[in-house]
């Protein structure tokens, strides 16, 4: 092996630091508390809503097997971040190998697309609903959901492949501390010496292609939603038919509102004190497999009298 090839070796095969919570060390120990609750809760929460569809024979229709996918998704994203936060805050290791950094910003920024993905496909459902009553059960059947969802998967798991494979292969000869408590690919792209052009904008088309894309998708599927709303006569009716989009609505917004403000800081909040940037990646990662099981359990009524039911409540 010639120098040059081992000395890459050597530089690719290092640790890389994360910052975890810079100036507030003596505070872990505080923070590791209520991480480790929204965990827990993530964990819980997402396990409980599976394990309600997973067992209710009427909650087999397709809009409950695309909640399935994104708790399922939501918890995925919950594994794949929570030993090195929490790995941080209990004091165990700030550092990371390269693989293992790599193969965490996969799964982070593949599991964002999933969602999102997810979420257009729920907007779909609820146009199909409201915009289509008639032909629901014949345009959503049981095959074009599992179609739906495979391809939402497909999707996400090659399309940012490139830009991940290349993360390999860079000369990271910056120093190796990364921003967060966490691996991320614009992160990543920071440190490295090598030719980075072809990742800056593969993953600008991929954000424009896949998230936006989606965003403005599920905003023209309520515009036609809330046409068709407004059309019919009766008000309670129309309340009723809102309804039904309430949680989803939720979902979209609790969803894309921390990747819109994590996205606007790493972009234009450079100035911004190091903590800014923490927050805003935690809340990316925490925020909405915590909140979306809650959503759903409070807003959807049959998973919320299916619950009160093992809770010994009274519906």
């Amino acid at each position: 092996m010639s120098m040059a090839a081992s000395s890459a070796s050597s530089i690719n095969s290092s640790a890389f630091v994360l910052m975890g919570f810079p100036g507030l060390d003596q505070y872990y120990a505080w923070f590791s508390v209520p991480f480790s609750c929204f965990y827990a809760m993530v964990f819980l929460g997402n396990c409980l809503v599976l394990h309600v569809i997973w067992t209710e024979p009427s909650l087999h229709q397709p809009m409950f097997y695309l909640l399935a996918m994104l708790a399922l998704t939501d918890l995925c994203m919950g594994l794949s971040t929570v030993h090195t936060v929490l790995g941080i805050l209990w004091g165990l290791s700030q550092e990371i190998g390269l693989d293992a950094c790599i193969a965490q910003t996969y799964f982070v920024h593949g599991l964002s697309c999933t969602e999102s993905g997810v979420l257009l496909a729920m907007a779909f459902d609820r146009f199909t609903a409201i915009c289509n009553p008639l032909r629901y059960a014949s345009i959503l059947t049981n095959s074009r959901v599992i179609q739906l969802m495979v391809t939402i998967l497909m999707r996400s798991a090659f399309s940012i492949l490139p830009v991940i494979i290349r993360l390999k292969f860079f000369h990271y000869c910056r120093p190796h501390v990364l921003s967060h408590s966490f691996c991320l690919h614009q992160d990543l792209l920071r440190l490295a010496c090598s030719n980075i052009r072809f990742n800056s904008f593969y993953a600008l088309a991929l954000v424009i292609c896949t998230l936006l894309l989606d965003a403005v998708l599920i905003l023209i599927s309520y515009v036609f939603i809330l046409h068709t709303v407004l059309a019919i006569a009766s008000r309670e009716e129309r309340l009723k038919s809102l309804q039904t989009c309430v949680s989803h609505l939720c979902a979209v917004l609790v969803f894309f509102i921390p990747i819109i403000g994590l996205t606007m800081v790493h972009r234009f909040g450079k100035h911004l004190s190091p903590l800014v940037h923490i927050l805003m990646g935690n809340i990316y990662i925490i925020f909405p497999p915590l909140m979306n099981p809650i959503i759903y359990s409070v807003k959807t009524q049959q998973i919320r009298s299916r619950m009160k039911k093992w809770f010994s409540l009274k519906t």
